[in-house]
């Protein structure tokens, strides 16, 4: 599967998200890549939501990974961009937030492609002007 669009506002990043999250399942794992304000904490706001989880979503830059579980199936969401290396991601708990069957999402997520599943939703968002980008999903 494979999918490509454009939108033009905080708005419609955020129901990208949302488009996303009707098709996940626990277990599920979503990497996103992209640059610096390219949106895509923007796009967890709108996938989170879309799962049904009421809590305010932040970026993790700083505290690494937050968890979302007002609804039966967690939702994990990591950012790497701080992280300088795999064995740093695997001291978080990496393995065990796997286990635990919720749905990851990971911005950042090229940076230690080694730790990630081989079944994966990628999301990569493209800055083509100040508004505009071009999101790509894509599943393996």
């Amino acid at each position: 599967m494979r999918e490509e669009f454009q939108i033009d506002s905080e708005a419609e990043m955020i129901e990208a998200g949302h488009h996303l999250a009707r098709r996940l399942r626990a277990g599920d794992f979503v990497s996103l890549c992209g640059d610096l304000g390219a949106g895509k904490t923007h796009f967890c706001k709108g996938l989170v939501a879309g799962l049904g989880c009421e809590e305010d979503v932040a970026s993790p830059t700083f505290s690494l990974v937050r968890e979302y579980r007002s609804r039966a199936i967690p939702v994990f969401h990591f950012d790497w961009y701080r992280i300088e290396s795999a064995a740093e991601v695997l001291a978080l708990g990496w393995d065990d937030y796997l286990d635990e069957g919720g749905i990851t999402l990971v911005e950042w997520a090229d940076l230690f492609t080694e730790l990630l599943p081989k079944d994966e939703y990628r999301i990569d968002i493209t800055i083509l002007s100040e508004n505009r980008r071009r999101i790509t999903i894509s599943h393996s």
